[in-house]
């Protein structure tokens, strides 16, 4: 292994060597305790520390790095204490999870590390949207972000790097290749001679290095960070390296051959990084044990202290609050002056208006710049805000959900749209286990609305007509709004885009342009959680949401002496149970109605939320009219069929003669 010092002093390598060293002496404590039993798991990155060391001290503290399990490194050189880690990995208060997450799937805005979460591969998005608000902000940084060779065949890769590349990100993408995703070899996973080799189809650069020599890790990073910071683009860098030890400790490393680990104990990057300082008389032979006993000792005395640590006591108000941040709409005095709008434009107004309030707010999608979106929503928006904050997207639902989490950790917003509702199935891993998750596992919000384009009666088949709702109203983190009327369409969406929560925001395409009403001319916010009453009544209820509410009206309009109350839930994650009980509790029928298939679709929750909770009140069973329970079909008359419209009327006979 041949190291070149360039221009880094003698001191400068000694802080090189004490920076490798600490993480591998930290990982020899953590397996002694393994074998001790006193901890439960660990990832080892022994034999990789060098791509982990030099990456970190080649960036600025102040720039991002979205580490990797056996990236121990980054975190001891960004000086993390010991006791901190240690705290996190056994689930202590002091943690940066308090206890809600393992290992190191954490982030710290202070050490500006964003750790990844177990799904391979979301992190890069991550990465693009974090480097994406430096370039907007003519910041001048790099964020680097780290991958293993395995999660290379991940889509979120390939679609974290054509983005970066689209966009010229100032992303450098490392690939850790050590020869092993879990116990599956190189040659089980790949065919390309070398992954650098992918670099040419996005075209970026790419660099292959030897990972195992922390001070060529260090030159080639640092370089390329200068060149990049003054011309932003990313560029992809396979690091060759090896881990000494299984993919973790239970899993063992019989799948691999003896020789490779006889060829790889001669590279290890701390000892063949001593033997050159000791070789070029910067480090004298007796200093080794002494740093060795004083690492030793620093180790023992932290870990210790976070054993001595109390346990922690759960309550079940802490972690419900947790996992929402705190948010009030703003107070604000309803204009007086209005304009009759139409639905969708209704929805554009309020977009528009947000994007005058929040000079950070991005807006993203395909389609949505110059073509103004599928539906026209954004027409015009270019030249008023700028193609940097009115973004054409690639076809990459989930890069782009991770790209908008990116933006809003690094102090922006984010509205995404979904060309339809339906496509939220190629970005659902993000929505679900990022967006949702992160404020509850570290207290970092996700200020990203994803606009949901959804409902059918327009014959458009099983891929562009389904409202999904309830696949988010049951993800804990996620809030759900879906306005029936285009001053809610306006309030919920301002209200959406203030809160520092993920909000999913489900627009009915059949409302677009059916429907008109008044909608304040100024800024307007209507309450997530808040119910409405649309019409009074005394005989039933039917609550009901999204295209269903205008359903109920049709119904009711056609039936005056059956005196129907319609509540339009308005939200759906936050409820308003409070306007539920009250409803029930003054007509004592209930009909739940929605558009969504019957079996799971989230009439269920509300009806076995009231019979939970107003049964003594009800005078009937709860009744559900719901679509059937198929694929929605495109022929007109099946869909019609579909519909829960086409069951209202009987449904709703037989809750009046029950």
């Amino acid at each position: 292994m041949i190291f070149n010092r360039k221009n880094i002093d003698n001191d400068g390598l000694i802080t090189f060597y004490k920076k490798l060293l600490l993480p591998r002496l930290v990982e020899e404590k953590m397996l002694i305790l393994l074998r001790q039993g006193r901890i439960g798991k660990w990832f080892s990155g022994i034999g990789q520390e060098a791509i982990a060391v030099g990456s970190t001290l080649a960036l600025n503290d102040d720039e991002y790095i979205l580490p990797m399990h056996r990236n121990l490194g980054v975190f001891t050189s960004r000086n993390i204490p010991v006791s901190r880690l240690m705290a996190q990995w056994q689930g202590k208060l002091s943690g940066f999870t308090k206890g809600r997450d393992r290992s190191f799937h954490f982030g710290t805005q202070q050490y500006k590390i964003i750790g990844m979460i177990s799904h391979l591969g979301p992190q890069l998005a991550l990465a693009d949207g974090i480097a994406l608000a430096d370039k907007l902000n003519n910041d001048k940084k790099v964020t680097l972000v780290y991958t293993g060779e395995g999660a290379t065949s991940e889509g979120d890769f390939h679609e974290a790097l054509n983005i970066a590349a689209v966009w010229d990100l100032p992303v450098i993408f490392i690939i850790e290749n050590n020869g092993y995703g879990l116990s599956t070899p190189t040659n089980e996973q790949y065919r390309c001679a070398n992954l650098v080799d992918k670099a040419a189809g996005y075209g970026m650069e790419g660099r292959r290095i030897d990972g195992n020599n922390v001070l060529e890790v260090y030159h080639t990073i640092k370089e390329l960070a200068e060149e990049m910071r003054e011309k932003p683009r990313p560029v992809l860098i396979e690091c060759m390296t090896f881990r000494m030890r299984g993919h973790e400790e239970a899993s063992g490393t019989k799948y691999v051959p003896d020789e490779l680990f006889e060829e790889w104990k001669k590279k290890d990057p701390l000892d063949c990084f001593e033997k050159y300082l000791l070789d070029e008389g910067v480090l004298r032979t007796e200093w080794v044990p002494y740093l060795r006993n004083e690492f030793t000792a620093l180790i023992d005395a932290e870990v210790e202290k976070v054993f001595n640590e109390p346990d922690i006591i759960p309550h079940v108000k802490t972690e419900e609050q947790a996992m929402y941040r705190l948010f009030n709409t703003p107070d604000h005095r309803v204009s007086d002056v209005s304009t009759n709008k139409r639905y969708i434009d209704a929805i554009s107004d309020g977009l528009k208006q947000s994007m005058r309030m929040h000079p950070n707010l991005v807006i993203m999608g395909q389609d949505i710049a110059e073509y103004g979106g599928a539906f026209k929503i954004t027409q015009g928006f270019v030249e008023k805000f700028g193609k940097d904050r009115v973004r054409n997207t690639p076809i990459c639902e989930s890069g782009i959900v991770g790209t908008a989490m990116g933006l809003a950790i690094n102090g922006y917003k984010a509205v995404v749209e979904m060309q339809f509702a339906d496509f939220v199935t190629c970005g659902f891993n993000q929505i679900i286990n990022n967006l949702a998750k992160t404020y509850y596992r570290w207290g970092q919000t996700a200020d990203v609305v994803i606009r949901m384009p959804a409902g059918g009666g327009s014959g458009a088949g099983p891929f562009h007509s389904q409202t999904n709702e309830a696949w988010f109203t049951k993800t804990p983190g996620l809030k759900v709004v879906y306005p029936a009327f285009p001053d809610d369409a306006k309030g919920l969406l301002m209200a959406a885009i203030d809160d520092p929560n993920p909000v999913m925001y489900f627009e009915h395409k059949g409302l677009y342009r059916s429907i008109s009403g008044n909608v304040p001319d100024e800024d307007y916010y209507v309450e997530i959680g808040k119910a409405k009453i649309v019409r009074e009544g005394t005989k039933a209820s039917i609550i009901t949401f999204g295209l269903g509410v205008h359903w109920a009206l049709e119904y009711a309009d056609k039936h005056p002496d059956q005196s129907i109350e319609i509540l339009d839930l308005r939200s759906l994650q936050p409820w308003d149970k409070e306007a539920v009980v009250r409803t029930v509790h003054k007509t004592s029928k209930v009909l739940v109605l929605h558009e969504d298939t019957l079996t799971s679709g989230f009439g269920g929750e509300i009806a076995a939320y009231i019979g939970e909770h107003c049964f003594k009140h009800l005078d009937a069973p709860v009744m559900r009219c719901a679509s059937l329970d198929t694929a929605i079909p495109m022929n007109k008359a099946l869909e019609d069929q579909f519909m829960a419209k086409a069951r209202l009327a009987e449904v709703m006979d037989a809750l009046l003669k029950f």
